[in-house]
This record gives C-alpha cells, sequence and structure tokens, in this order.
C-alpha cells in the first residue's frame, strides 16, 4: 500500500529521516529504519569537522520547534565511514547530504561522498542559521542553483536532489532552474528562519540569535512549496517540513511529493513517530478506498 518508487530505487514507504535529525552513525540512521523509516538522509556533511554554534542551539515549543546547531558533522573522512557501516546493517536506500562554500567545493564534496554506499546525494544550498560564515544560502539565487547543480552533477555517481529554502520568494522558479541544470529531484524544504526572545532575559534565546523553524508550524509553507514546485517540474519532490501525522503524509503527497523528509515529528511524538504516521496513512487509505500513493500524488492539483 504504502510501497514508493523513487528514481528506480523502491522504497517500503515514502518517509526518510530528514537530514540533520539523527547524526551521522550509521548505528543512529539504522535505528530509524527500526522505528519505521523506508529510506534515511545523513546530517549535512562538509569538507572538514565542525563544532557547529556555542549552546544553546535549540528549544522546543508548543507548535513549533528551533535550532541553530550551525552544521556540525565530523567531515567527510568521518562520514564515509559511518556510511559504509550503516549499509553494513541495513540495505534500504540511503541518501547522503553536503554543504559547501563554493560550486567548486561542492562538486569536490560530490565526489568524495560517492566514496561511500549512498543511493542519492542531498545538495544542503538552504540552512538559515551559518550566513556569517557562509553568507545568504545560495538558494536565493537562480544563478548559484545553476553553478552547484552542474558542478555536483558533473562529480556525482549517483541521482542529486537540490534541497531549497522556503525563505525564496520565487522557489518554483529556482527549483525550474535547478531541474533544467540537471538536478534529478528536489527536497522542498529547508527549515524558515526565525527567533524566539526570552523577555525576563531580555536577550534571543539562541546563541546565534536567529535558526531555523521546524515542527508543525512550518508544515502549510512547506506544503505549498511542494504544491507551487510540483506546477512547474517533472521531477520527483521529496516533501519536508512538519510532517507530524498521517494526514500530514498523505496532504504532502497529495500535493506533489513522492518521498517525505521527516524529522522534528520525533520531537513531538517520539522515537517512533516514522511508524505512528505510517499506521496512520494506512487508516485513512483503507477508509478512503485508495490502493497505493500513486493514484493520489498530485491530486490537489486537479
Amino acid at each position: 500500500m504504502l510501497t514508493t518508487n523513487f528514481l528506480g530505487k523502491s522504497f517500503t514507504n515514502p518517509i526518510v529521516v530528514a537530514s540533520g535529525i539523527l547524526g551521522v552513525t550509521g548505528a543512529s540512521l539504522n535505528n530509524a529504519i527500526k522505528n519505521g523509516c523506508g529510506g534515511v538522509t545523513v546530517k549535512s556533511i562538509s569538507k572538514e569537522p565542525r563544532t557547529g554554534h556555542p549552546n544553546p542551539t535549540m528549544n522546543g515549543y508548543e507548535h513549533f520547534f528551533i535550532n541553530a546547531v550551525g552544521l556540525s558533522n565530523p567531515g567527510i573522512d568521518k562520514a564515509i565511514e559511518e556510511l559504509k557501516k550503516f549499509k553494513e546493517l541495513s540495505d534500504v536506500p540511503l541518501l547522503g547530504s553536503i554543504f559547501a562554500g563554493t560550486p567548486e567545493e561542492f562538486g569536490e564534496m560530490a565526489e568524495r561522498i560517492c566514496e561511500a554506499p549512498i543511493d542519492f546525494l542531498e545538495i544542503d544550498i538552504s540552512c538559515p542559521n551559518v550566513s556569517k560564515e557562509f553568507g545568504d544560502p545560495f538558494a536565493y539565487s537562480i544563478s548559484a542553483v545553476e553553478k552547484i547543480t552542474k558542478a555536483v552533477k558533473e562529480k556525482s555517481t549517483v541521482p542529486i536532489s537540490i534541497k531549497l529554502s522556503p525563505n525564496a520568494w520565487n522557489i518554483d522558479t529556482i527549483a525550474k532552474a535547478a531541474e533544467a541544470s540537471g538536478a534529478d529531484a528536489i527536497t522542498a524544504v529547508n527549515t524558515v528562519s526565525g527567533m524566539m526572545i526570552d523577555v525576563r532575559a531580555r536577550r534571543p534565546i539562541l546563541h546565534n540569535k536567529q535558526g531555523g523553524v521546524s515542527g508543525p508550524a512550518l508544515f502549510p509553507i512547506a506544503l505549498k512549496c511542494v504544491y507551487d514546485i510540483y506546477k512547474s517540474v517533472k521531477i520527483p519532490i521529496i516533501g519536508t517540513g512538519g510532517i507530524t501525522t498521517g494526514e500530514d503524509a498523505l496532504a504532502m503527497i497529495m500535493a506533489g511529493a513522492t518521498l517525505l523528509g521527516v524529522g522534528s515529528a520525533v520531537y513531538f511524538r517520539g522515537a517512533d513517530a516514522f511508524k505512528k504516521i505510517t499506521d496512520e496513512m494506512e487508516v485513512i487509505m483503507k477508509e478512503e478506498g485508495i490502493k497505493n500513493l500513486d493514484e493520489i500524488r498530485g491530486s490537489a492539483h486537479l
């Protein structure tokens, strides 16, 4: 009922761990599979190790989660080791994820991470909380998206997905530029930029001041982004952002998504959030007489 084909690979269900949620160790990624995921995305990797931002880096609220972890990761060499370990533990589809400071470095990183047994490669050009280090996210610029997509496509040995920002007002045009430059898929979306202030301390909650907002509050924004992108491109979409329930998941597919990136739902519903979502999807599908996800994909556009 939930089996999904994405760029030639079969997923038992469309739920994949969103990048940045469960780290980069093979064991932690495998735990997500045990808890109901159909695939996993590794935390975004850089060429050299990064410690990220000083604490506090995250906080959860009733309807949203905010973080400014700062893309902390162990660097490409260690990440490749862990990705190999994951494939020894599981044979489910594995999505790599990289970020870099220039189109040329993105190309270099793509070549390196393809040394690991990844099935797909997600290109993070849209993190909202590292502007001090990297400047404005590349996801706002058509020219930058074209250059990065071409550089990565030239070096990657697996299909690539460009991860876009909900802060880009013309995200559908950006997606179309990525497609024209060789992208095999679009990931929509990254977190949206935001902040919280402690009124008693009279200071921002996060050390970085601003951070990325995820969770249920992001869902209607992400849903519209996927809806708009679906009308502009023919390549598949990984719908990501605030999916917390089975109803959210089905709505995202009706907007046009093929795979569903799920992350902060773990904070709101526990480690088995993935299985809870797929169970709820199946209940609704049985009630509505839906036999498979292909028959409802993009149906909100009719």
